[in-house]
């Protein structure tokens, strides 16, 4: 059977939408209408930003993620451009047509599946193998996933349902760990999730080798714990599909579309949405300073009170010594 992008990308909000954005958001017409035009004044007004998109579905996204919450939207949008500021070399000119990262994703490291679950949310799929670490640098590695993440946060229904990861990790190497500086690795991971306006449904690893559990435990102690309880490890991808649709899977982990189908169809998507993500450069943060803070990040302690980037520093050896089986 043939399958289109039209079938599947891009969801006209439904009914079924419409109520969990109502149970899980508390978004209904009023609130929608009422939260978008306060954020908008606000952007309007706010002399340290620069050329920020106005439309709804911009402003919807920043809202959505922190369920109408103008004031936690405000500095989600001031962090998520300071997060842009901040990493240009892997968050800005995310051009799908660029060569290299053209090759990334036409290599299936990262995707999106083309069908919605039946709670409609899209699953990212992360395929280690889809990585060659000594052609892509780590900057090249993130451009894909920001890549992707903006393209997916353009959809309405996925701004309201959310996503589901699923990471296959069989094909892994030393170098694609080591591909990363340490400490930069644990600023882009934790300020992502920080400033991305997402909805992570779930998060499944698959194939994960145990010479890898260190790692996971590492970026475990870097999340919310409400990222941390959503993650679920599997040591074989049949385990996966009780869990996940099989039908939004690739073959390749139990499901029914080859993944270069689902590949192919993806690239669809990030063309038609290739303008609009490219524009997202003009958008600029001119100052930080609106930005509240907890605590300063040099002075961030882990559960056993150890400096965040002593942490970092002991482990770095750990990122050169590792041994694959």
């Amino acid at each position: 059977m043939k399958h289109t992008i039209e079938q599947f990308a891009d969801a006209e909000l439904t009914e079924q939408m419409f109520k969990i954005a109502k149970r899980e958001l508390r978004e209904d017409k009023y609130v929608r209408e009422q939260s978008v035009e306060q954020l908008r004044n606000w952007v309007q007004k706010n002399e340290d930003l620069r050329d920020v998109r106005l439309d709804d579905e911009f402003l919807l996204r920043f809202l959505r993620c922190k369920k109408f919450s103008v004031p936690m939207a405000q500095q989600t949008l001031l962090k998520y451009l300071n997060v842009r500021r901040t990493f240009p070399h892997m968050t800005t000119q995310l051009d799908f047509l660029e060569p290299k990262l053209n090759d990334v994703i036409s290599n299936g490291y990262i995707f999106a599946s083309p069908k919605r679950d039946k709670n409609g949310r899209r699953v990212v799929i992360i395929n280690a193998k889809g990585l060659n670490p000594k052609i892509y640098t780590s900057s090249d590695q993130a451009r894909a996933h920001f890549l992707t993440y903006e393209c997916l946060m353009e959809d309405q229904a996925t701004q309201i349902c959310g996503l589901i990861h699923v990471g296959d990790f069989s094909g892994v190497t030393t170098a694609h760990v080591t591909n990363w500086n340490p400490t930069e690795f644990a600023r882009v991971f934790k300020w992502s999730e920080q400033s991305l306006p997402l909805r992570h449904k779930e998060i499944h690893l698959v194939n994960v080798p145990a010479t890898l559990k260190w790692l996971i435990d590492f970026v475990k102690g870097r999340v919310s714990s409400k990222i941390r309880n959503r993650l679920t490890l599997y040591t074989q991808d049949k385990e996966l599909a009780k869990y996940v649709d099989p039908s939004c899977l690739p073959q390749e982990l139990g499901g029914d579309m080859p993944m270069k189908a689902m590949v192919e169809l993806w690239k669809e998507e990030l063309l038609a949405k290739r303008e609009t993500i490219v524009n997202l450069d003009k958008i600029a943060l001119l100052s930080d300073r609106g930005i509240l803070r907890k605590s300063n990040f040099n002075a961030e302690k882990n559960a056993n009170g150890m400096n965040f980037v002593s942490q970092i520093e002991s482990i770095e050896g750990s990122f050169r010594k590792l041994e694959f089986d």
